[in-house]
């Protein structure tokens, strides 16, 4: 019996926007994948001395942004790993938890310039399929000739966490960028 292909798209998500539920939607209905999880991270190992909205903040707006879809999980199984999180170890521990799904991984094409520098790469490589959303100029990657790497073609969505953080920060109001429910949410907590 076929597992259920289940995307995973990692980030801070501070805060999540639409940018990131389009793609995922994206995934979901033109490719077999069924499900995307959200998996909230901590901290990016890459993104040191970033502002960030506290660990409860960031995964309580994720849940409200997925809580309609039943296709979208918000996942917060790095929120009690040792930091800072390693793709590789979350990767591990979900496949030992969840044994019953075959997963994916979703990635930007500017993560995949830059994958020969994530911790164990090459474990990454071999333990599952790795699709590639294009950002911005999508640059020719030579893990792209990898057999478990694939581009996929969706839209191409320039939506930054850092401008909508700075709109907020400056009374600009930063409707369409996020689903209403966590804009609301940041509003009335006061986020940001």
């Amino acid at each position: 019996m076929t597992k259920p292909m289940t995307g995973l798209l990692f980030g801070s998500f501070n805060p999540v926007h639409t940018g990131h539920l389009i793609i995922a939607q994206h995934f979901v209905q033109h490719t077999g994948i069924r499900e995307v999880w959200f998996v909230l991270s901590p901290q990016n190992p890459f993104k040191t001395g970033e502002e960030m909205l506290s660990e409860e903040g960031r995964f309580k707006l994720l849940r409200k942004a997925v809580e309609d879809n039943p296709a979208f999980r918000a996942c917060d199984i790095e929120l009690s790993m040792e930091k800072p999180s390693y793709t590789i170890h979350t990767l591990n521990k979900l496949k030992t938890l969840h044994p019953e799904r075959d997963f994916v991984l979703l990635i930007g094409s500017d993560n995949l310039d830059a994958f020969n520098q994530w911790k164990n790469y090459e474990e990454i490589l071999s333990l599952l399929t790795i699709y590639v959303y294009p950002r911005s100029d999508n640059p020719a990657s030579p893990f792209l000739d990898r057999p478990n790497v694939t581009l996929i073609e969706a839209p191409r969505l320039e939506i930054s966490s850092t401008s909508i953080r700075q709109d907020l920060a400056s009374a600009k109001d930063p409707r369409y960028l996020l689903p209403d429910k966590v804009l609301d949410c940041i509003r009335k907590n006061e986020y940001y």
